[in-house]
C-alpha cells in the first residue's frame, strides 16, 4: 500500500471490496461477508465519510481481530497490514463457504455486508456442494407401490452383483436407502435408479433433431423420462439414430463402420450431463440436440471448482450416482471423463467445444466437408446383408454383424433402413428372413 493507492481508496468510498471502520465493532461481520463473497478488505481507522481518524494499532488489537477470524465458523483467513495509522484487514474469499461470525450468516452485497436469508444460505450450501441431492433421505416416496423391483434385479444382474441378503438390507448396503426409527426410507438416488412412476419431474432427458444449424425446424423430437438407466440407453439410442456411418480403416485392417462421432465421447458425454446436472433445480433437464453441423449435450450445473482445473480432477456433484454407474461398468473410477472426450475426439480429427457457465454444454462438432465419390463404389452394407440372407436366411443379426464386421447396433439400424426389403418370420430363434421379390 502507498500514499497514491490509499488517497484513490479513500476517494472511491466503500464498495463490494472495500469496508471502512473506526473500531472493532461488527468486524466479525464484515470479515464474514468478505469471505462469503470474493473477499476483500477493511480499513481500521477510517469512518464512513472516507475520514481518516486512525486508530491506536497494538499487539492486543492484532490478536483481538485474529482471534475474531479463528472464532468465526469456519475459520476465516486473513492477514493484517500496516499503514501508517490504518490497519488493514485483508479477508480472503473462503473455500468453505459458508462462513458465520456470532450474529449469524452474512454476504458482501455492493458496498453492504447484509444478513443472508435462509434461501439464500440453502442456495450457497448446494452450489458449494455441501448438500448433494442424491444423498437426500425421500420420505414422500412410497416403497412398496413404486419401487421397481424389476429394474433392481437387472441392475443387480449387470453391475455382476449378487443378492445375498434381503432388498432392502442390499439397497442399504449401497447407500441408496436407511432406516430412521425403524421406518425404510430410499435416498433420491434409489429413486432416480429404480423409481416406477415419474417422480421427479426434472428427471428427463429431451433428444431433437433439427434441420439446419438453428433451432427451428424439428424433424424428430423424444422426450425421455424413465429411470436413469433407461434415460440414457435411449438417448444414446437416439443419437445413433440421426448420426450418419461411415467407414473407419486402421493400419492396414479391415474397415470398420463407425458412427461420424465417436461413441465412446457419445457416451461420456450424456453421462456427464446425467450424472453431474442439478437435480435441485426442477426446471431444467438434460438437452441433446442435433444440427447439421454440431451436436450440443446441455444441462444445468456450473462447476464445483476453480474453472483452471477443468479437465483435471473429478469432483462429482452427485457421488451416488457416478457409484452407480461407475457399478455397470460405464465409467472410470479414478480420471476426467473430460479428457477421454477430448482424446477420443482428437484421435478421429474432430473439433469439440466446453462452454461452461450456470449451465454446462459440451459441442462436438460435426464434419461437413463434401465427401468425393470413388470411381469404383463398393458393395453396400444393404447389398451385403441381402447377400448374405439369400446364401443362408436363418442368420441372427449377431452373426450379420459378425460376417460384416460390424456392430449388431449397425446391423439393426440398417435392416430398419431395408424395412418392405427383408422381413423376419417366426420366433426369435427357429425363424428366417425373407426378400421381397422385385416386380
Amino acid at each position: 500500500m502507498n500514499e497514491t493507492e490509499f488517497q484513490f481508496i479513500l476517494q472511491e468510498g466503500e464498495g463490494f471490496k472495500i469496508e471502512f471502520k473506526e473500531s472493532l465493532k461488527n468486524i466479525d461481520k464484515e470479515m464474514v461477508a468478505f469471505a462469503n463473497a470474493s473477499g476483500g478488505r477493511i480499513f481500521l481507522g477510517v469512518d464512513d465519510d472516507s475520514k481518516v481518524k486512525g486508530i491506536s494499532i497494538t499487539n492486543k488489537l492484532k490478536s483481538q481481530i485474529q482471534d475474531l477470524a479463528r472464532n468465526c465458523d469456519p475459520q476465516i483467513k486473513i492477514n493484517l497490514e500496516k499503514f501508517d495509522k490504518i490497519l488493514i484487514v485483508n479477508v480472503f474469499e473462503g473455500k468453505d463457504k459458508p462462513y458465520k461470525c456470532k450474529n449469524g450468516f452474512y454476504l458482501r452485497v455492493g458496498a453492504n455486508s447484509q444478513k443472508m436469508t435462509r434461501d439464500q444460505i440453502l442456495k450457497m450450501v448446494v452450489d458449494e456442494g455441501k448438500v448433494k441431492f442424491d444423498e437426500q433421505i425421500n420420505k414422500t416416496f412410497n416403497f412398496k407401490k413404486d419401487f421397481d423391483g424389476n429394474k433392481f434385479e437387472e441392475f443387480l444382474r449387470k453391475s455382476n452383483l449378487s443378492m445375498i441378503t434381503s432388498v432392502k438390507q442390499t439397497l442399504i448396503n449401497l447407500s441408496l436407502a436407511k432406516i430412521i426409527g425403524k421406518i425404510f426410507f430410499l435416498n433420491n438416488a434409489g429413486i432416480l435408479f429404480f423409481g416406477k412412476s415419474k417422480f421427479f419431474r426434472q428427471n428427463f432427458v429431451t433428444c431433437v433433431l433439427y434441420k439446419g444449424t438453428e433451432r427451428v425446424n424439428i424433424i424428430d423430437r423424444k422426450d425421455f423420462n424413465n429411470d436413469l438407466i433407461s434415460n440414457y440407453d435411449d438417448t444414446i439410442n437416439f443419437l445413433k439414430q440421426h448420426l450418419k456411418l461411415q467407414y473407419l480403416i486402421e493400419g492396414t485392417g479391415p474397415r470398420k463402420e463407425v458412427l461420424e462421432l465417436p461413441e465412446e465421447a457419445l457416451r461420456e458425454s450424456v453421462l456427464n450431463a446425467i450424472i453431474h446436472r442439478d437435480y435441485f433445480d426442477n426446471r431444467y433437464g438434460v438437452f441433446v440436440e442435433i444440427f447439421d453441423d454440431r451436436v450440443e449435450i446441455n444441462n444445468k450445473g456450473k462447476l464445483l471448482f476453480d474453472r483452471k482445473n477443468f479437465g483435471k480432477i473429478s469432483f462429482p456433484r452427485n457421488p451416488l450416482l457416478f457409484d452407480m454407474f461407475h457399478r455397470l461398468g460405464l465409467i472410470e473410477k479414478v480420471g476426467s471423463g473430460i479428457n477421454r472426450i477430448k482424446r477420443v475426439a482428437k484421435e478421429r480429427g474432430l473439433k469439440i467445444k466446453f462452454e461452461i457457465d450456470e449451465f454446462f454444454r459440451i459441442v462436438l462438432i460435426r464434419d461437413t466437408t463434401p465427401k468425393t465419390t470413388p470411381k469404383t463404389t463398393p458393395k453396400t452394407t444393404p447389398q451385403k446383408i441381402v447377400e448374405l440372407v439369400k446364401s443362408n436366411p436363418h442368420l441372427t443379426k449377431e452373426e450379420l454383424a459378425k460376417r460384416l464386421e460390424i456392430t449388431v447396433d449397425g446391423i439393426k439400424y440398417h435392416l430398419k433402413k431395408m424395412r418392405g426389403t427383408i422381413k423376419w418370420v417366426g420366433p426369435a430363434k427357429g425363424g428366417h428372413w425373407t426378400l421381397k421379390k422385385k416386380t
